[in-house]
């Protein structure tokens, strides 16, 4: 069992920055990927970023290449997403998930709302 726990969101202007964290206990990472995803009511969730914890490549959507950044602190159990240059479209409840082996986790998921 893997336990996420996403923090970091909140409200920002149009051009600012947050950077989110998603906290994982319950077992060891290795062979997992960690995935963000976003969510705005009425919408399908949206894949945004992917980062592979025993390798640390990354994969990003392309709505977001170049302004977000998927990174993993080790010691922490933790992967960030960096959030810089936010625009107003990237308001949504984002969502950390885990997929190791066949067992997908998911966290509550943390709101950001970006303001013009």
């Amino acid at each position: 069992q893997v336990q996420l726990v996403e923090s970091g969101g909140g409200l920002v202007q149009a051009g600012g920055s947050l950077r989110l964290s998603c906290a994982a206990s319950g077992r060891a990472l290795s062979g997992c990927y960690i995935n963000w995803f976003r969510q705005v009511p009425g919408k399908e969730r949206e894949f945004v970023a992917q980062i592979s914890w025993i390798s640390g490549s990354t994969l990003d959507a392309d709505s977001v290449k170049g302004r977000f950044t998927i990174s993993k602190y080790n010691a922490g159990n933790t992967v960030y997403l960096q959030m810089n240059s936010l625009k107003v479209e990237d308001t949504a409840v984002y969502s950390c998930n885990a997929i190791c082996g066949g067992a997908v986790y998911w966290g509550q998921g943390t709101q950001v709302t970006v303001s013009s």
